[in-house]
């Protein structure tokens, strides 16, 4: 069997699942405990107030913390759920998705916890989720109509629009489908040194998780009063 049939077979059952409604229900699942937090996980607000007190409360500071902390642990777990060689791929592309998800989620939602967003608020949720698709795919988006605003114009919409929410989830859980698939697929090589992967994995999450965090900086302005966006993002 041709690597790509392999790629494709092993991507089926996710995809699958990312059906708009059952998109929303898994991101609704991983913003709660990105926000919340879960036992031996803290929670966004949590990770936020930490970044804060050691920043002495500078939120720009602090949100550059935050994207540092978790582009260590997207690599760290990239770099697990990339060992085994290739034929564990089926097994571990569902983790893979998840771990990423929800680290990118804790990341983005701290960032705008720490720039005065009230997490608690569906509009600010359903941004955070939009910052998750990266700079490229929400452009792409907002072109084709199917993203009505920006992040920022999401968080400060009027009025909540619960189909946005759907639709913004079904796209994520398809750009992440998309992008570990093809990470698996152009290392697909490297798997004949598992070891090797795995550290190929490890730079492919960080650098992902890298960029969404930088994308979430600069479409979540603080605000705070008295603080203001840095000019470096």
């Amino acid at each position: 069997m041709s690597v790509s049939k392999m790629v494709a077979r092993s991507l089926a059952p996710v995809a699958r699942q990312m059906t708009p409604r059952a998109a929303t229900g898994f991101f609704r699942t991983i913003l709660d405990a990105a926000i919340d937090g879960r036992s031996g996980f803290p929670g966004a607000v949590a990770v936020g107030d930490r970044q804060l007190t050691k920043a002495d409360g500078d939120a720009t500071r602090a949100a550059n913390a935050i994207v540092e902390q978790h582009v260590r642990l997207a690599g760290a777990q990239g770099f697990v759920t990339s060992l085994g060689g290739f034929v564990v791929m089926a097994l571990t592309l569902p983790a893979n998705i998840t771990g990423l998800a929800i680290l990118q989620a804790r990341m983005v939602a701290a960032i705008a916890h720490v720039r005065g967003y009230d997490l608690s608020d569906s509009r600010v949720r359903t941004a955070v989720i939009a910052c998750m698709l990266g700079e490229e795919a929400a452009e792409e988006l907002l072109r084709k109509g199917i993203l009505p605003t920006t992040p920022l114009g999401i968080a400060t919409a009027p009025v909540p629009d619960p189909g946005l929410d759907a639709r913004v989830a079904a796209e994520l859980g398809t750009a992440l489908t998309a992008q570990i698939g093809g990470k698996r697929l152009g290392l697909s090589v490297t798997r004949r040194v598992p070891l090797v992967g795995g550290g190929v994995g490890a730079v492919v999450d960080g650098v992902a998780t890298y960029r969404v965090g930088r994308y979430a900086q600069r479409e979540l302005p603080p605000r705070r009063s008295g603080e203001r966006p840095s000019a470096s993002h």
